[in-house]
């Protein structure tokens, strides 16, 4: 396969991680953009804040300078935020917004005129099942990656004219440090009258993702994706429950549909 420049955002652990470590092992060039960058022979890391325009810009204009090129962009930084919308703060609100979403949009924008020039390249970013129906508690994570699953779908169709491809890879559970390092509401924790649902469902939803897939499996459907010459726009990557939850949303209704989340969440 021929050889190609790539950066992947959130690099330095689960998917981005492995993802990165599986397209070097290809012989492909990996640069990874993170706020702390790792140690890691094979990938070539920059500090990076990807809510930080100017450190996105600087970031896509070394790999430029340095490789002259770029052929793939990956976006997989994200983080979550659990909660009850109505008690979410605008502290954690712009978080997740602006990491999740508002971080896609500045390295696209950034690399775009770059593939422009090319007239070829490949944008992949991450949404999730997340981003097909609204999970309970984790809803401003779910806005995030709606707001992914049409900007993705509308940039797909303003670039093919370039000779670039952009899709989306929506992702199930998996196990991976996301659990760990989710910060939980601690107004919703506290309320009369959320804190103890929450608790029951953030108990199912801490299990499932523990259980879930491991990241090499999701790094090797990047992988393929990469290598694909043209990639379908969206690729669920779920166990078969999960992939069966997404084609089963495309035919019942709202209500049906909400009522199913409830009982699954046990909320």
């Amino acid at each position: 396969m021929q050889h190609q420049v790539i950066i992947i955002t959130g690099a330095s652990s689960g998917f981005g991680l492995a993802t990165a470590e599986l397209l070097s092992s290809k012989g492909h060039t990996v640069y990874g953009l993170c706020r702390r960058p790792a140690n890691h022979h094979a990938i070539k890391y920059i500090a990076c804040d990807v809510r930080n325009r100017e450190q996105v810009r600087s970031a896509v204009e070394n790999v430029i300078a340095t490789e002259g090129r770029i052929d793939v962009l990956v976006n997989n930084a994200g983080m979550g935020i659990g909660g009850a919308l109505e008690l979410a703060t605008e502290e954690e609100i712009d978080l997740q917004m602006g990491t999740n979403f508002m971080g896609c949009v500045n390295l696209c924008q950034a690399v775009l005129p770059h593939m422009r020039r090319q007239r070829s390249g490949k944008i992949i970013n991450l949404s999730s099942i997340g981003g097909v129906m609204g999970l309970p508690w984790q809803g401003f994570y779910s806005a995030s990656k709606f707001a992914i699953e049409g900007f993705t779908e509308a940039l797909a169709a303003e670039v093919k004219g370039f000779g670039i491809r952009a899709c989306m890879v929506e992702p199930g559970d998996f196990a991976t440090g996301f659990t760990a390092s989710r910060r939980n509401s601690q107004a919703t924790l506290d309320n009369p009258d959320y804190g103890p649902v929450f608790k029951r469902s953030l108990a199912i939803i801490e299990k499932e993702e523990n259980s879930g897939l491991k990241p090499d499996v999701l790094a090797r459907r990047i992988a393929r994706i990469v290598e694909k010459k043209r990639p379908s726009l969206r690729h669920v990557v779920a166990n078969l429950e999960q992939w069966a939850s997404v084609a089963v949303k495309r035919i019942l209704t709202g209500n049906q549909m909400v009522s199913i989340l409830r009982s699954y969440y046990k909320c």
